[in-house]
């Protein structure tokens, strides 16, 4: 096989070693002016894949042709906050956005139960 698709390979590995690092997953600390430290926290998904193929040659003489092609993908899915504050850590969670119409429904329960009971209390309030 020729060395080509190696090559290949190997330089979309290293265009993803250059766009991930330790600070895609675990980020530079933010300080505030009032001392409280925020450190972002991620979750880093990578794919990958190649393929090639040798093709015969034809011809005396003729070079070896080659198909192939290598490429590679960077998802960075923020998880979470780290808060330092005198001493304290808390964490901060970052809520996965909804994927389906039942999701958007459950998150958006809470909010609407909480504007009806206010509603329906103003509406008790006027005939009081």
């Amino acid at each position: 096989m020729s060395q080509k698709i190696p090559s290949m390979l190997e330089t979309a590995i290293q265009k993803i070693r250059e766009m991930v690092d330790v600070n895609s997953v675990i980020g530079s600390p933010i300080t505030t002016p009032d001392g409280v430290t925020i450190i972002p926290v991620s979750k880093v998904s990578v794919g990958f894949a190649g393929a090639g193929s040798d093709l015969s040659k034809k011809g005396p003489g003729a070079q070896e042709p080659v198909g192939g092609g290598a490429g590679g993908g960077v998802k960075v899915t923020p998880l979470c906050f780290l808060i330092i504050k005198d001493g304290n850590v808390r964490m901060m969670s970052v809520p996965e956005p909804a994927n389906s119409t039942a999701d958007r429904i459950v998150e958006m329960l809470p909010d609407t139960l909480e504007r009806l009971t206010a509603f329906l209390d103003s509406r008790k309030e006027k005939e009081a």
